[in-house]
């Protein structure tokens, strides 16, 4: 018996299927199967090309969905059922992880729950709203009652991963063609439910225009799925009451938006109004606000009302929209006239802005520069741009203006040189004899620039034009290896000039001694003896938030009590709440995500965990073992657009589950010679400018104008002495 069948049914809608057909038969899983229940002669003769690979079951043209699922489902012999429409997708690689975490599960587990990326005729790859919400379930099994506010989640079916002997029990009431009411029902009649927070679905949402016209049927029939849904939660007053607000929610959105006929319009009020009133819980009370008075006219069945509100909450907008309109203007032509006076002045020459990620501090490749800066040239004034939140954080003494403020302005119009590891804003002038130095933040193996605009949920709506007003203000643009050298002038193609010399962050990597090393891991909490492993993986374009790829607790507990794991979450993640929050403290899991900066945390670890963050490729600069985990990477390639294979290029051995991670650094292949020669040649190709001098050589090149034959030549790979190992560090 296959672990898993997915059962694809429908037509061939727009030649999707052809595409879906070809993911899952690229690479064919021994215990998957692939069961096409074919709507019409086109999807047949399309599934029939993809044979042996996958079961082809051919229906007549016309039949509904839920008689195609039904048919499928009849069909497959897998143990949990996945059923995807024609016209969706399987991101690569979802099979395999979706097929790991079922044969996890007990037989107790009705219903595993997935995320999934959104794409539509414009647009493909986006993130889901579903993301928090599965990360905040975790990967323990739960039941409903407990946790209700998994009915908030998108209700596709293909999201819904269901034990066979489930749907057979329950295939009744889940054969419908409304799919959001079986993907609702699935969670109100499963005894338990479990999480995979990873991306394994692909809905693909098509255009309007392409579609039959909404029928006034179908528009009434949204009440009444949510009748029947309240029915099956009637005795479960928590799932009850979650279900009502989603049904109310739900309804009212559906009136604001759905373009109806005025007569289907004052019909489905007049339906959802009944319904919000018969089946309000028991001592329910309305939000306050705007919002409760919707619902408080919805209940009355006050249709007039209802639009007159509506009406007066549209001119209320517009008018709040045109006052505020009228202040960013104001204030735009109070700046622009301070920005243009201050333009007037000369440029000063003992004069430095610095800036580092979108603002954030004094950090990464900036920070080594104004460091080296005060050395060899003290005579230059650094000035640091900073968010009025993260001013408090800088270190005494630090000169520094906040964006937006007269002095902000001042400074950028006055400066001789403006560096900055990301862009400065559009509205930044480049004045002929001032300097801009791009220090960049990291060596790409992901698409970068011009080289996004095939991966639109990695450019998330990046006006590529604007991008590159910006790069044309560019005059050095700074490089760790000839690899990022090329790939930043064909992701930024114009006339700067690439400065070879390595990446000034990195230069600690073979500065800092024994003693520093030790000073790390005492702040760090970590003892003498104790290995240290490092996890820091990247963001992904296609997820709402971070959501952790490992049991981290299960983790910790299998490496034991002489590992500590130092988690390190992506920097666009930390406005959330962290899902490391009840790991923290364990003593054997240590959230270092707010630590800076991160060269620190590298040098005070044994070993690198990743997956495709840029840390690795500074981390090799010291020598010590990187491990790659590789859950997704055919998704992540896919989605966001890579630079060369990882797989096959990798500092380090690759797993591509956590029981392979977790075999890797239990054993000895994180550090044996296969390991080496890897990191090696890795090292060789990524580390090919960084020896340690890389801050002097920009601040020789660009604050004191000397020539290139005159600065400290680049010292080969193997000619050079990374800082001590921790291991190194204590015997010393």
């Amino acid at each position: 018996m296959p672990e898993l069948s997915v059962i694809v049914h429908g037509p061939n809608t727009q030649d999707h299927l052809t595409g879906l057909l070809d993911s899952l038969t690229a690479h064919p899983l021994p215990d998957v199967e692939v069961v096409v229940a074919a709507v019409g002669d086109w999807a047949r003769e399309t599934a029939e090309r993809h044979a042996p690979h996958v079961q082809v079951l051919p229906l007549p043209g016309g039949t509904t969905d839920a008689a195609a699922r039904a048919a499928g489902a009849a069909r497959a012999g897998g143990r949990w059922l996945h059923f995807v429409r024609a016209k969706d997708g399987l991101p690569p690689g979802s099979p395999r992880t979706v097929a790991e975490r079922a044969a996890e599960l007990p037989d107790t587990v009705d219903v595993l729950l997935l995320d999934h990326l959104r794409s539509t005729w414009r647009s493909s790859g986006l993130p889901s709203a579903d993301g928090p919400l599965l990360t905040r379930a975790g990967r323990t099994e739960l039941t409903l009652d407990d946790s209700g506010y998994l009915l908030r989640l998108t209700p596709l079916l293909g999201t819904r991963v269901l034990r066979a002997a489930f749907w057979r029990a329950h295939e009744e009431r889940l054969t419908t063609d409304d799919e959001p009411r079986a993907a609702l029902a699935a969670l109100l009649l499963a005894g338990r439910l479990a999480c995979l927070p990873h991306i394994a679905h692909e809905d693909r949402r098509l255009r309007p225009a392409s579609l039959p016209p909404v029928t006034a049927e179908q528009h009434l029939a949204l009440v009444d799925r949510y009748e029947a849904l309240l029915d099956l939660a009637r005795e479960r007053p928590a799932v009850y009451t979650v279900l009502y607000e989603i049904m109310v929610r739900d309804c009212l959105r559906t009136f604001a938006r759905g373009g109806m006929p005025e007569g289907v319009a004052e019909e489905f009020f007049h339906r959802a109004s009944l319904a919000a009133l018969r089946r309000r819980p028991e001592g329910h009370r309305r939000p306050a606000g705007p919002e409760g008075i919707r619902r408080s006219l919805l209940e009355e069945g006050a249709y007039t009302r209802y639009r007159a509100f509506q009406t007066a909450n549209r001119a209320r907008r517009a008018v709040r929209s045109a006052v505020r309109a009228g202040r960013r203007q104001a204030a735009a032509r109070v700046r622009d006239h301070q920005y243009r006076t201050a333009l007037r002045r000369p440029v000063d020459p003992h004069l430095a802005v610095f800036a580092a990620y979108w603002n954030r501090g004094v950090a990464c490749n900036p920070a080594a520069i104004a460091a080296k800066l005060a050395e060899l040239a003290p005579h230059i004034h650094p000035v640091w741009v900073v968010t009025e939140r993260n001013a408090a954080l800088l270190p005494p003494g630090t000169d520094h203006v906040v964006p937006g403020t007269r002095r902000y302005w001042e400074v950028l119009a006055t400066a001789k040189y403006l560096v900055n590891n990301v862009n400065f804003p559009n509205a930044v002038v480049k004045r002929p004899d001032a300097v801009h130095v791009q220090t960049h933040h990291g060596t790409p193996l992901k698409r970068m620039g011009l080289d996004q605009m095939p991966f639109p949920a990695a450019a998330q709506g990046l006006d590529f034009d604007a991008l590159l007003e910006r790069v044309d203000k560019w005059d050095y643009s700074v490089s760790s290896n000839s690899h990022t050298t090329r790939m930043w002038e064909r992701a930024y193609p114009s006339r700067f000039v690439s400065l070879d010399h390595g990446y000034p962050r990195n230069d600690v990597f073979y500065t800092a001694g024994a003693g520093d090393v030790r000073a790390v891991r005492e702040r760090l909490g970590i003892t003498p003896g104790r290995r240290a492993v490092l996890y820091a993986p990247t963001h992904r374009d296609y997820e709402a938030g971070w959501t952790p790829r490992l049991d981290l607790a299960a983790l910790a507990d299998r490496l034991g009590e002489d590992t500590v794991l130092l988690v390190r979450g992506h920097y666009f993640y930390d406005a959330g709440v962290s899902p490391l929050t009840g790991l923290r403290r364990s003593g054997r899991v240590v959230d270092v995500s707010s630590y800076d900066p991160v060269e620190e945390l590298c040098l005070a670890a044994d070993a690198l965990v990743t997956d495709y963050s840029s840390i690795m490729f500074d981390y090799a600069n010291l020598d010590r073992p990187i491990v790659v985990h590789a859950d997704d990477w055919e998704t992540y390639r896919t989605t966001r657009g890579v630079y060369f294979d990882l797989m096959a290029e990798a500092p380090g051995p690759v797993a591509r589950t956590q029981e392979e991670l977790t075999g890797i650094l239990t054993g000895d292949a994180w550090r044996d010679e296969s390991a080496a020669k890897a990191r090696a040649a890795f090292r060789r190709r990524f580390c090919e400018y960084d020896d340690g001098r890389a801050a002097e050589r920009v601040v020789r090149r660009v604050f004191l104008g000397q020539d290139e034959a005159s600065l400290p030549p680049v010292l080969p790979v193997g000619e050079r002495t990374p800082a001590p190992t921790p291991e190194e560090a204590t015997a010393s």
